[in-house]
């Protein structure tokens, strides 16, 4: 049995990652950042939360950019195939579930 105390935690770089579980082959990593990722595609699907901080979460459908803003407590999910890329106003603290080794 393990409490992880999110909004404490940071990194030594943006996107540093604290691992909380691996479960059957689905990661779950608690992230720090303050910089933008890059656009990619992941592997698998993926659960995205913000559990501190605010996240412009740009993702294409059709082509077309979109832009969600994201709150503490709003989760986003990026089925198989979507590009997005996810954009931090300042800190923000995020729980990622993904595949293994997924970008």
């Amino acid at each position: 049995m393990k409490i992880f105390r999110s909004k404490g935690f940071t990194a030594s770089r943006a996107w540093g990652a604290l691992d909380i579980a691996s479960m059957n082959g689905i990661t779950t990593q608690l992230h720090w950042t303050n910089q933008p990722y890059q656009w990619h595609v992941n592997d698998g699907e993926e659960v995205f939360v913000v559990l501190d901080g605010t996240v412009d979460m740009h993702y294409r459908e059709a082509g077309t950019e979109q832009v969600s803003r994201l709150e503490a407590g709003d989760i986003f999910y990026a089925a198989i195939g979507c590009e997005h890329v996810a954009h931090p106003i300042g800190e923000a603290r995020i729980l990622v579930v993904e595949t293994a080794g997924s970008v």
